[in-house]
C-alpha cells in the first residue's frame, strides 16, 4: 500500500491519480493518455485467468504481471469488467466484495501501455473492493472505457478513507431545504397518515418564508405542497399532539441571493449535514459532532450555517430540536451550541460580521439555557441539576406503527378496543392509564438524551439528573461567561427575540453571574454525581434520591467540559478508564451494568458491547484537556484501527456504531435499530456523519508513527510491541 498524501490535487491533469471522482471520471477523463487502439480481445467475455472453469472458451494467449518502472495504469472496459468482477467475487450477491465472500480473490486487467494486451492481477479483498468502487463511480459518470491508476486500488487505507470523507462523504450528506427539493424532503417516511404529502410549517416570525413556500406551491400544484403557519405557542403538548395528524417539516434558516436565471432576489436554504444518507432533517448533537470533522476539512461554511439554523430554531421554536419535524417540537437534544459557535468564530474572527455571528449564537444559547434546561420540568429544584424531561402527550408518532404494539395491546384488550382505537383514545385522554403515561414520559426522555436506547435510561430517564447534560450545561455556563467578558465588555443586552417570559427590557447579562452558576453546578455535581469510592460520575435519580451506579462512558464528559477537578480526572483515568476500554475504543457502558441479555431482554444499542463516535471524541478531548495525552492517543488509535479494518475488509463500510469488542467484523451490530451505513451497492456514498468526523478528528491526535501503523492495519498491541522492540518513544 502506498503512503501518498490523502489530499487530492484539484487540477484537471490526468497525472493526479487521487483526484475527486467528478474530476477523475468527469470531463477531464478524456485527458488521460490513451493507446491508439484497443486490444483485439473480446471484452464482453472473460478470458485467460478471468475465465470460469468449464466455460469452454479459449481466449488468446496473453502476458501477465507486466513489469514497469512507471506507475501502473490499466485500460478497462467498465461494464464487462464489472459484470465479471461481481460474478466471480461477490459470492453472497450483496454488491460488495468483502472477507465474507469466497471468490478466487484475483482478477486480471489489461495495462494501458500494452493496449490491454499484457495483464496484471488485482489481488485480495481490499484491491478488488476498491476496483468495484472505482468501476461503480465510472458507471455513475457514464464511462464505457476508463484509464485507471493502480494507485487508486492499492491506496493506503487511512489516506483513502480520509480522502473519501473529505471530498465525497460530506457532499453526500449535505442537504438544504427550499423549493428545489421540498417535494422530496418535505415528505416524511414516518408519516403514517392516510394522505402523506410534502408539508412545511413556518413560524410566525418568518413571513418571508411563508410567502416563498406559498409561491413554490402555487407554481408547482402537482407537488401538492401544503404550507402551514405554525402556532405562536408551538411547544404546547396538545397542539403538538394534534399536529401528528398532519405532520411536516419545520422551516429552518434561509438566505437571500440573486437567482442567476431571473436576476431577481430570492430565497434559498442554508446547507447543513445530516447524520446518514436516509435522513433529510437537521439533527441536534449529530451536527455538533460532524462540525469537528468539517472544520478540520475547511468546511467552515457548513458549520457556520448549521449554527445559524440552531439560532433560528431557538428563536422560533424555543430550543434546538431533536430534528426539524413537527413531532419533535417538545424535544431537544444534548446542548453543544456554545462550543460549536466558538470553534466557528475562531475560524472567521477576521471576517466581516464575525462578532455579530458570535453574539447571535450566545444570545440563542442563553435563551435555551433559561427556557429549556433551567426551567421545569427539566430542572430539579432540590439538586439544582438538570434532566432530560421533554413534554408531550400520547404515543411518540415517529416510530414504526408496530413499535409499541407489545406495550399497548394489553391495555387495548383491557378496554375492549382494537389497537388503533386504544391509541386514539389514549392520545386524546379519553382513557387514563398513569403507568402508560410514566412509560412514555421516560421513553421521550431517552429520545431527547440522544442515547436511544439504553438500560441506563430505560423506564427511568426522566427522573435522572444525568452526568451528560449537566457536564454540557457547565460548559455553557463557562463559555457564556467567557464570551461576555472577552468579547462584549462584560455586558450583553438581551434583545426582544431572545428574551424569556418575565425578562425586563433592560435585562443585561454579565460574566460574574455565569461564573457563579458554573461554580454552583460543580458543587452540585460533586455532591450528587461524583462517587469517590468508585472513582466515577454516575447519574442521580431525583425521585429515589440516590446515584444509579450504572457505569457509562458519559463519566468522561466532565473531562470534556472541564467540570472535573484535576484530582477527579486522575481518579477517572485510574479507575474508570480500564473498565470501559475495549479492543476498538471505549464501550458505551460496562457489561456488568448492562446485565444479562437474551430473548426477553435484548441488546440496547447504547450499551455494552457497542461504541459510538461521540463517546470517543468527548473522551479524547477530555483526556487531552487534563494532560493525559498518551491515554487519548491510545483510545483514539484503537477506534481508528477498528474503523479502518472494517473499511478495508468490508468494501469501504463506515457505519453509525460499532461493536468495539469484535476484532473481525465490528460493524455487524445486533441491536434494535440495526446499523445505518452498511446497506449500499458497489461503493459507500456518505459513510456516517459523526463517524466520519471522529476519523478526521482522531487522525489529528495520533503521531506520524501511529498513522503509518494504521495504514498497515497494525493493532494497538502489536504497535506497542514493535515500538518497544525498536526503542521508539510513543
Amino acid at each position: 500500500m502506498s503512503s501518498q498524501s490523502p489530499k487530492p490535487r484539484r487540477s484537471s491533469t490526468h497525472l493526479d491519480p487521487y483526484a475527486a471522482p467528478h474530476i477523475y471520471y468527469g470531463a477531464s477523463h478524456r485527458n488521460h493518455a490513451r493507446a491508439r487502439t484497443y486490444s483485439a480481445l473480446d471484452h464482453d467475455q472473460p478470458t485467460g485467468r478471468n475465465a470460469f472453469r468449464g466455460e469452454g472458451t479459449t481466449g488468446r494467449r496473453i502476458s501477465h504481471d507486466e513489469v514497469s518502472l512507471q506507475p501502473r495504469r490499466f485500460l478497462i472496459q467498465v461494464e464487462p469488467t464489472l459484470k465479471t468482477l461481481l460474478s466471480r467475487e461477490d459470492t453472497d450477491s450483496n454488491w460488495q466484495i468483502t472477507i465474507d465472500d469466497h471468490g478466487p480473490k484475483v482478477l486480471s486487467v489489461g495495462t494501458l501501455f500494452s493496449n490491454a494486451y499484457n495483464k496484471f492481477d488485482i489481488r485480495g479483498t481490499y484491491m478488488l473492493s476498491n476496483l468495484l468502487q472505482e468501476l461503480t463511480l465510472a458507471q455513475d459518470y457514464g464511462r464505457k472505457t476508463i484509464v485507471l491508476d493502480e494507485a487508486r486500488l492499492n491506496e493506503n487505507p487511512v489516506n483513502r478513507l480520509s480522502r473519501l470523507i473529505t471530498y465525497s462523504f460530506w457532499d453526500g450528506l449535505t442537504r438544504r431545504i427550499d423549493g428545489s427539493n421540498i417535494a422530496k424532503v418535505g415528505r416524511d417516511p414516518k408519516d403514517w397518515t392516510d394522505d402523506p404529502r410534502p408539508r412545511i410549517y413556518v413560524p410566525r416570525g418568518a413571513p418571508e418564508q411563508y410567502e416563498y413556500y406559498s409561491r413554490v406551491a402555487a407554481e408547482h400544484p402537482d407537488m401538492r405542497l401544503d404550507v402551514q403557519w405554525l402556532a405562536e405557542d408551538c411547544g404546547e403538548d396538545g397542539y403538538v399532539r394534534d399536529l401528528n395528524k398532519t405532520p411536516g417539516l419545520l422551516a429552518i434558516a434561509m438566505e437571500e441571493y440573486v437567482d442567476p436565471v431571473t436576476q431577481k432576489p430570492d430565497l434559498r436554504g442554508l446547507p447543513f449535514v445530516v447524520p446518514g444518507g436516509r435522513f433529510n432533517e437537521l439533527y441536534g448533537w449529530d451536527s455538533y459532532m460532524e462540525s469537528l470533522g468539517l472544520l478540520i476539512n475547511d468546511r467552515v461554511d457548513l458549520v457556520k450555517s448549521m449554527v445559524t439554523h440552531f439560532c433560528f430554531c431557538i428563536k422560533h421554536y424555543g430550543k434546538i430540536l431533536n430534528a426539524n419535524r413537527t413531532y419533535y417540537l417538545c424535544r431537544s437534544q444534548p446542548p453543544f451550541l456554545t462550543d460549536m459557535a466558538l470553534r466557528v468564530y475562531d475560524r472567521i474572527r477576521y471576517e466581516p460580521g464575525a462578532l455579530d455571528f458570535l453574539k447571535e449564537a450566545t444570545l440563542a444559547a442563553i435563551k435555551e439555557y433559561y427556557s429549556v434546561w433551567m426551567a421545569e420540568p427539566r430542572l430539579d429544584k432540590e439538586t439544582g441539576l438538570s434532566r432530560y424531561r421533554p413534554g408531550g402527550l400520547g404515543v411518540p408518532p415517529e416510530t414504526e406503527a408496530s413499535h409499541f404494539h407489545h406495550i399497548l395491546m394489553p391495555y387495548a384488550e383491557k378496554h375492549g378496543m382494537t389497537f388503533e382505537e386504544f391509541v386514539d383514545a389514549y392520545n386524546y385522554q379519553r382513557v387514563k392509564e398513569p403507568k402508560l403515561d410514566e412509560y412514555f414520559l421516560h421513553d421521550r426522555a431517552v429520545r431527547e438524551s440522544g442515547h436511544d436506547t439504553s438500560y441506563r435510561l430505560e423506564k427511568v430517564a426522566a427522573d435522572l439528573a444525568v452526568v451528560d447534560v449537566n457536564a454540557l450545561l457547565y460548559k455553557y455556563e463557562c463559555d457564556i461567561g467567557r464570551i461576555i467578558r472577552a468579547y462584549f465588555g462584560d455586558k450583553l443586552h438581551i434583545p426582544p427575540e431572545f428574551r424569556c417570559k418575565g425578562m425586563p427590557d433592560s435585562f443585561v447579562e454579565t460574566s460574574a453571574t455565569w461564573e457563579r452558576r458554573a461554580r454552583k453546578r460543580r458543587l452540585a455535581a460533586d455532591k450528587y454525581l461524583w462517587d469517590e469510592e468508585a472513582g466515577m460520575y454516575f447519574d442521580y435519580n431525583t425521585v429515589e434520591k440516590k446515584r444509579t451506579g450504572y457505569e457509562s462512558a458519559t463519566t468522561f464528559w466532565p473531562l470534556w467540559s472541564g467540570l472535573a477537578t484535576p484530582r477527579q480526572a486522575a481518579v477517572l483515568v485510574e479507575q474508570a478508564l480500564p473498565k470501559l476500554e475495549a479492543f476498538g475504543g471505549l464501550v458505551s457502558g460496562t457489561e456488568k451494568s448492562r446485565g444479562k441479555v437474551g430473548l426477553e431482554r435484548p441488546n440496547r444499542q447504547w450499551d455494552y458491547p457497542f461504541g459510538w463516535a461521540p463517546q470517543q471524541i468527548l473522551a479524547w478531548v477530555g483526556l487531552q484537556r487534563y494532560g493525559y495525552e498518551a491515554d487519548a492517543q491510545r483510545i483514539a488509535y484503537r477506534w481508528l484501527y477498528m474503523v479502518t479494518k472494517a473499511f478495508v475488509d468490508f468494501n469501504g463500510v463506515v457505519v453509525e456504531k460499532y461493536d468495539v469488542t469484535r476484532p473481525i467484523d465490528p460493524h455487524k451490530v445486533e441491536a434494535e435499530y440495526g446499523n445505518q451505513g452498511s446497506d449500499f451497492k458497489g461503493i459507500p456514498r456518505e459513510g456516517f456523519g459523526w463517524v466520519n468526523a471522529s476519523y478526521i478528528y482522531g487522525l489529528t491526535l495520533v503521531s506520524a508513527h501511529m498513522k503509518r501503523a494504521l495504514g498497515t492495519l497494525t493493532t494497538w498491541d502489536d504497535f506497542v510491541k514493535a515500538t518497544e522492540a525498536l526503542d521508539i518513544e510513543l
